[in-house]
C-alpha cells in the first residue's frame, strides 16, 4: 500500500511559488519564501520553515549503537527520578509507591542531614531504587553514609553519587570505589543546568557540559582509571524546556558530541552518554504557576523523546518553595501517563528520521562543537570561565530583551495575567548545597515582569490606568484587549471610559477613575477623527502621560504601545507617572 498513491508529486520549488504569492498578498518583503519564513535560535542556528530528504546530514546510526544519536541504549521507556530536599520518609515512599523510579536527593545544610539519610530511606530497597546524590561540599560524606546502608543491606547501589573530580571533592577516590565494588554506581555528575539557568542557550549549555565532562574525565584517567571506566562513571545533566524540539535537538546533540570525545580518547564503543534530563527552573512562573504543569509536560515530553535515560519533572510550585504532596503528585503522574497512557515508554527515539529533528541536531551539534572547541583552546572550562561568563551573559542580554518585547511571551505573566489570581504560599527551601554555577546568577525568564507584580501588589491600592476607548465596542475591542493585557502584565488595574466620541465625556470618566494615566484605545480611522481631541481633553482632566494603542502620532499623545514594543519599559515609565516607588 502506498500511502502517497493518488497525490500529485510537488517539489520544493512548487512549495516556494505557494509561499512567495501568499507573502505577496500580505505585503511581507524578503528574498525568498524561505528567507521570509525562518528564523535563527540564539545559537545562530537557523530554523527553516520546510524541510525535506536533501535536509538529511548523513547517517545518525542504530539506538544503542556509535554515534549514539538515536539513544545510549536501544532500550525503550526511562527513569522517573523525583527529587527531594527534606528529610520526609513518608513523601519517598509515596513516591516511590506509585511510579517513581529512583531518587534524587539533596544532601546538606537545610537540606537532608546526612545523618537523617538512613531513617529517609529506611524502607528504601537499595538494589531497585537507584539512588543520585546532591550534597556539594558534604559530598564524600554523603556518599560514606550510603555506602554503610547498602552494606547493611547486602551490598547492592545503584545511582550516582554526585561527586566530581575537578572541583576537588574526592570524585577520583569515590570512582575508584564504584568501579571496584559497585558495577551499577557512578560517581560523577556532570550538571550543565547552572548554565542554562544562567540564561545560556542549547549550545552553551551543551559545549560547557562536554568541556567539563572532559575535564572531569582527564582527571579520572590521571586518577588511575581506563578511558573506558572513567566513561562509565560519568553522567550529564540537562534542561529540559517548554521548546521542544529546541530539547529534543539538544539531547540528541549531546550523545553526538560525547560519542565524538569517546572516538577521539580511543573507547567509541563506551561514549554511550548516560542523560538526566530536568524540567528547566528559568522558565518557572510564580505567577499563575497552574501553568508550570503544561511547561513541565511538554518538557518531559521532549525529555523523553530526546532520549534521556532518567526524567526528572519538577512540581509547578518548585520555584514557591518546597513543594507539596499535591505537586509532587501532579509531577510524577505526568511521566505515568506520557510513558504508560500516551506510550512513549513503548518506542525508542521516535522523532528519528525525521528531517527537520535530524538537521537541527546536526546544526545544533556544529555550534556547541565551535564554542567547546574555544573553550579547551583557552584552557579547558576552568580556565575559561571568564569567557564562558561573558558569552552566557550576552545570551542572557538578548533573551531579557525578546521577553521584555514579548517576542517570546510567558502565558500567565506576559501574556494573559490574572491579576486578581489567588497566591500559592509555600514553605521556603533551603538553598541549593551544590552553589549556583561560582560565578554565574540562576534567573528566572518571569523575575522582571513578577517583580512589578509584586510592587503593585503592595501599594495600599492598586495602581491604575484609565483606558480611554473611542467609537463602538467594535472600533475598540482589540486594542483595549491588548492595552488591558500590557498593564496588566505589571499589575496594573485598567478601568475603560465605555463606547462614544465625546472628548468631555472620555474626560469625565477619567476623572472619576482617580488615574492619573490613560491610553487612547480605538481603530485607525477614529483615531485620526478624534484623537487630537479626546488626548487634549484628558490633558485638561489631569493626565500626567498619555499612551496611545498602535502606531499613529497624534497632537496630544505621548506615546505610544503597539506589537513588539518594550513592555517592561512602558510598564516601569508607568510605574514612575504613577508615582509608585520602584
Amino acid at each position: 500500500m502506498e500511502l502517497a498513491a493518488g497525490f500529485a508529486s510537488l517539489s520544493r520549488d512548487d512549495w516556494r511559488a505557494l509561499a512567495a504569492e501568499v507573502l505577496r498578498k500580505s505585503g511581507a518583503e524578503a528574498g525568498s519564501a524561505e528567507e521570509a519564513l525562518s528564523r535563527q535560535t540564539y545559537d545562530g542556528v537557523t530554523v527553516a520553515p520546510l524541510y525535506d530528504a536533501d535536509d538529511l546530514p548523513g547517517d545518525p546510526g542504530a539506538p544503542g549503537a556509535a554515534p549514539y544519536v538515536r539513544g545510549a541504549r536501544a532500550v525503550a521507556g526511562w527513569d522517573v527520578r523525583q527529587r527531594h530536599a527534606v528529610a520526609d520518609p513518608e513523601a519517598v515512599l509515596a513516591d516511590l509507591e506509585n511510579g517513581v523510579t529512583s531518587l534524587w536527593l539533596v544532601v546538606g545544610d537545610g537540606a537532608i542531614p546526612v545523618g537523617e539519610l538512613g531513617a529517609v530511606l529506611k524502607d528504601v530497597y537499595l538494589d531497585l531504587a537507584p539512588i543520585v546524590l546532591e550534597a556539594g561540599e558534604r559530598t564524600r560524606e554523603a556518599a560514606e553514609a550510603l555506602f554503610s546502608l547498602a552494606a547493611a543491606g547486602g551490598g547492592a547501589l545503584t545511582g550516582n553519587l554526585g561527586a566530581s573530580a575537578v572541583l576537588g571533592d574526592d570524585g577520583v577516590e569515590l570512582a575508584r570505589r564504584c568501579v571496584a565494588g559497585y558495577p551499577g554506581l557512578r560517581a560523577v555528575t556532570v550538571d550543565a543546568t547552572p548554565y542554562h539557568d544562567a540564561g545560556g542557550s542549547d549550545a552553551e549549555e551543551l559545549a560547557c557540559s562536554i568541556a567539563r565532562g572532559v575535564a572531569e574525565l582527564r582527571a579520572l584517567t590521571g586518577g588511575g582509571l581506563s578511558v573506558e571506566q572513567a566513561l562509565g562513571q560519568i553522567e550529564f545533566r540537562y534542561a529540559a524546556t517548554a521548546d521542544q524540539f529546541a530539547t529534543i535537538a539538544k539531547l540528541r546533540a549531546a550523545r553526538r558530541l560525547w560519542a565524538r570525545v569517546a572516538e577521539v580518547c580511543g573507547a567509541p564503543e563506551a561514549g554511550g552518554q548516560r542523560q538526566h534530563a530536568v524540567t528547566s527552573s528559568a522558565m518557572m512562573t510564580a505567577r499563575d504557576p497552574w501553568v508550570n504543569m503544561l511547561r513541565t509536560t511538554v518538557a518531559c515530553f521532549a525529555a523523553g523523546v530526546g532520549g534521556a535515560e532518567a526524567v526528572t519533572v519538577q512540581p509547578f510550585d518548585a520555584c514557591l518553595g518546597l513543594p507539596d504532596g499535591f505537586s509532587r503528585r501532579i509531577a510524577r503522574n505526568t511521566q505515568s501517563l506520557l510513558l504508560e497512557e500516551s506510550g512513549l515508554g513503548r518506542v525508542i527515539d521516535p522523532a528519528g528520521g525525521s528531517w527537520y529533528v535530524e538537521r537541527r541536531t546536526a546544526d545544533l551539534a556544529e555550534a556547541a562543537w565551535a564554542f567547546f572547541q574555544e573553550i579547551e583552546a583557552a584552557g579547558g572550562i576552568v580556565a575559561a570561565a571568564g569567557r564562558v561568563c561573558e558569552r552566557i551573559a550576552a545570551t542572557r542580554a538578548r533573551r531579557a530583551d525578546d521577553i521584555a518585547h514579548r517576542r517570546l511571551p510567558i502565558t500567565g505573566v506576559s501574556e494573559y495575567p490574572d491579576i486578581h489570581e489567588k497566591p500559592v504560599s509555600r514553605r521556603k527551601a533551603a538553598p541549593d548545597p551544590s552553589g549556583s554555577g561560582g560565578a554565574l546568577p540562576k534567573v528566572r525568564y518571569a523575575e522582571p515582569f513578577e517583580r512589578l507584580r509584586d510592587l503593585a501588589d503592595a501599594q495600599p491600592e492598586r495602581p491604575t490606568v484609565f483606558l480611554a476607548t473611542i467609537g463602538p465596542l467594535a472600533a475598540h475591542t482589540a486594542r483595549t484587549a491588548f492595552a488591558a493585557n500590557l498593564f496588566q502584565a505589571g499589575g496594573l488595574a485598567t478601568e475603560t471610559a465605555g463606547p462614544g466620541t465625546d472628548p468631555e465625556q472620555i474626560a469625565t470618566a477619567f476623572a472619576v477613575s482617580g488615574a492619573t494615566v490613560a491610553c487612547l484605545c480605538s481603530s485607525d480611522k477614529l483615531y485620526a477623527q478624534h484623537a487630537t481631541a479626546v488626548a487634549t481633553a484628558l490633558r485638561k482632566a489631569g493626565a500626567r502621560k498619555v499612551w496611545l494603542a498602535g502606531k499613529g502620532r497624534y497632537e496630544g499623545v505621548d506615546d505610544n504601545l503597539h506589537a513588539g514594543c518594550d513592555a517592561l519599559a512602558v510598564l516601569r515609565e508607568t510605574f514612575d507617572d504613577l508615582e509608585v516607588t520602584r
